[in-house]
């Protein structure tokens, strides 16, 4: 993401996910539903209902490709569900047009 110009900034829990969140608001979230602490899916369902995130385009991530978890992604408030691996190139494609999408719509 780094490398086709986004600012990009980790968080290796849920916790700390949270508090990126809480200092600056992103333009988009990459989630890992494995994330340690608030798993993904609890991480997505809080940025959804607080009223100053809940417009972030989120992309679940996952190496589980089972149907079941993309729904409960999705029911959770995901924008988009991604299984691992795929294409880098398709998943930038992806990021950027969620974003454009969203800054038309604000």
């Amino acid at each position: 993401m780094r490398r086709d110009g986004y600012d990009v900034q980790v968080a290796r829990s849920g916790d700390e996910a949270l508090d990126a969140l809480s200092n600056s608001v992103p333009d988009l979230v990459l989630l890992d539903i494995m994330i340690p602490g608030p798993d993904g899916y609890e991480i997505c369902k809080k940025i959804r209902a607080n009223p100053d995130w809940c417009d972030i385009p989120v992309i679940m991530l996952t190496a589980k490709g089972r149907e079941a978890e993309r729904e409960r992604g999705l029911a959770a408030g995901a924008t988009d569900f991604v299984t691992k691996p795929f294409s880098t190139r398709e998943f930038v494609d992806r990021v950027t047009a969620l974003i454009e999408n969203a800054e038309k719509k604000s």
